[in-house]
């Protein structure tokens, strides 16, 4: 009996997560309505520092949560955004829209990502944001959705100014779907138009500087698909770096593993740090940053 609790356990909880209902707000974050789309609201979720000032302008970070285009809540990300508030940074996390709540594909989940930057970029002003350091991030499915802000052109939200960018200056992503190819993830989702959506079929010159993780015994994106990635942006000229974490699986990054967490978070703090966007060492802590 308990062999037979246990699996059913597991996909009890699994599907609580993906049907869960997004929250209208977050302790610590001023919500904001950035995208209306038939009866569908979408928010963002604003960490501010401490001695935040409306005529700041500081760098940013918007990130979008796992869960294959499928479900999935901003809380994912809350303990990355109160970490880079805590650093000096504004830090967001988004809702999109997604399968089990709006019936949705994978092409809405990446034009709601696009709506997220530039609604971002188009408020710098009013969120005390530089709106030439805004970063992208987010893990697996969301990992998707951010690196196809910085790579993919096209698969924006109709009626939207366009001329004002979608495009991040940063990416930063948790194993991340990067390729939706043949053989990738999700390709059956999406096959008809791969070409369009895979952020590895669409790599160039002026893609944005990206840092990256997974575990090496991921088995939804293996390690090959990473060196790949990275082979082509360095042919690209773009700056790309890959973090391996040996024997890990898909999510090793999030809150609950805390030794993962707190190294993937230093890391990309770190990585933050090279940019020019945040100072000094991270010293990261753990329990303050919470979910």
């Amino acid at each position: 009996m308990r062999i037979l609790l246990a699996p059913l356990l597991i996909l009890l909880l699994t599907a609580s997560a993906l049907y869960a209902q997004t929250p209208k707000e977050y302790p610590g974050a001023t919500t904001y309505k950035y995208k209306t789309v038939g009866d569908t609201e979408l928010y963002l979720f604003v960490f501010l520092p401490e001695d935040h000032k409306p005529t700041d302008s500081r760098p940013a970070a918007v990130f979008f949560f796992g869960g294959s285009w499928n479900g999935g809540t901003p809380t994912q990300f809350i303990p990355h955004c109160r970490h880079l508030a805590q650093r000096g940074m504004v830090a967001i996390t988004a809702d999109y829209r997604v399968k089990t709540r709006q019936g949705t594909s994978p092409r809405e989940c990446v034009k709601d990502g696009k709506s997220a930057v530039r609604w971002v970029r188009m408020n710098a002003a009013k969120l005390g944001i530089d709106p030439d350091r805004i970063a992208a991030g987010g893990g697996s499915a969301g990992g998707h959705v951010a690196s196809t802000t910085g790579i993919i052109r096209g698969l924006e939200e109709a009626g939207e100014d366009l001329t004002v960018s979608s495009k991040p200056n940063a990416l930063l992503l948790f194993n991340p779907v990067y390729d939706n190819g043949p053989g990738g993830y999700g390709h059956d989702r999406v096959k008809n138009y791969y070409k369009e959506i895979s952020p590895i079929h669409n790599i160039q010159k002026g893609a944005p500087p990206t840092i990256v993780f997974l575990g090496t015994d991921d088995k939804l994106i293996p390690v090959s698909t990473a060196h790949r990635f990275q082979a082509l942006m360095d042919k690209a000229k773009v700056r790309c770096v890959h973090h391996f974490y040996e024997g890990e699986p898909h999510g090793f990054f999030n809150y609950a593993k805390k030794a993962n967490f707190i190294d993937t978070v230093t890391k990309m703090d770190q990585f933050l740090q090279e940019l020019s966007w945040i100072q000094g060492p991270a010293n990261l802590n753990y329990e303050a940053v919470k979910p």
